[in-house]
């Protein structure tokens, strides 16, 4: 049976509206995915340290209560676990504020053994971070060589665009290994300067992947928040709107899209050189099922898919 495994780092997220927290929970771009795959029965492998403190139990309890496996986790002795703050405007958007104790960045996890049919969710900064890609290239380059399904989620912050001399080799490392992109609009901006006011978002997407992503990975899917979804591939380009909705919170609204499409890969028991051959149909399947994901979580204050979704979605798998 297949496996899905994410790597990513782990943060504490307290949610801010008006200046008030509202809530606090165990966060990460990856992490958020792997929390809802859990949930959702699927028993993904989590790879990602945790402080030495009381957050990185809670944090592990989380994975562990969540139905993720825990094995590949290390727990930096002495080191604090990173917090994130996020600021809700009045769209329910987040902005971030980061604390991070540098020493926390390391991971001591060995690599698993990957076969075909895996699927292994990574990115956001900790994909490309100068500290950590000695241990990031070879879990990402020993996934690839065993033709797992690499699903690549760019999520690069505008907080890090002083960074991008330093880390644009190893986005473009990335995106070669890549089976699938997916980037939003703003992500494209940050890493390419783009005008992403260009009323043709059509336009903008093809944009995008013939000049900065098609040479290197063959699928790109872009989101745009309230905007269509696009799915370009070597030989087409759909589509889908995204229904309307009222959100409570953004935040993990992209991670679990990211959760709804390796779930759905996952029980099609998909592999990349399937993927290429896949019908518009099952794309747009796919992408209504990401938006599922992304649309529960965006109506609470939570990161990740609720406890009545995912018995939801279990129940119709073995229905």
């Amino acid at each position: 049976m297949s496996k899905i495994y994410g790597i990513g780092e782990t943060v504490y997220d307290i949610i801010f509206r008006d200046g008030q927290p509202q809530t606090a929970v165990p966060g990460g771009s990856a992490f958020n995915a792997i929390i809802s795959l859990g949930r959702c029965g699927v028993h993904p492998v989590m790879t990602t340290a945790i402080g030495d403190d009381h957050i990185g139990r809670l944090t592990l309890r989380f994975m562990e209560e969540n139905g993720v496996d825990t094995s590949a986790v290390s727990v930096n002795r002495g080191c604090r676990s990173h917090l994130s703050l996020a600021f809700l405007n009045e769209r329910n958007d987040a902005e971030y504020q980061f604390y991070k104790d540098p020493a926390h960045d390391r991971v001591d996890a060995a690599c698993p053994r990957f076969h075909a049919a895996d699927i292994v969710l990574f990115g956001s900064f900790f994909a490309v971070n100068p500290v950590l890609r000695t241990f990031t290239r070879t879990f990402l380059s020993e996934a690839h060589a065993a033709a797992s399904i690499l699903y690549y989620d760019v999520n690069f912050r505008a907080s890090h665009i002083a960074d991008l001399p330093v880390v644009m080799e190893s986005i473009m490392e990335n995106m070669q290994w890549a089976t699938i992109v997916r980037g939003s609009m703003e992500d494209f901006q940050c890493l390419f300067g783009l005008d992403t006011t260009i009323p043709d978002r059509c336009q903008l997407a093809e944009h995008i992947y013939q000049h900065y992503v098609s040479p290197y990975c063959p699928i790109l899917i872009v989101t745009d928040g309230a905007e269509a979804v696009h799915v370009l591939l070597p030989a087409a380009h759909f589509v889908y709107p995204v229904p309307p909705l009222h959100t409570v919170s953004t935040v993990g609204a992209g991670d679990n899209f990211n959760a709804g499409i390796v779930y759905g890969l996952y029980h099609l028991g998909m592999t990349p050189s399937k993927l290429l051959a896949l019908p518009e149909e099952q794309w747009k399947r796919l992408v209504a099922l990401a938006q599922r994901f992304s649309a529960d979580v965006c109506q609470r204050m939570s990161n990740n898919v609720s406890i009545g979704f995912a018995h939801e979605l279990r129940g119709m798998q073995h229905g």
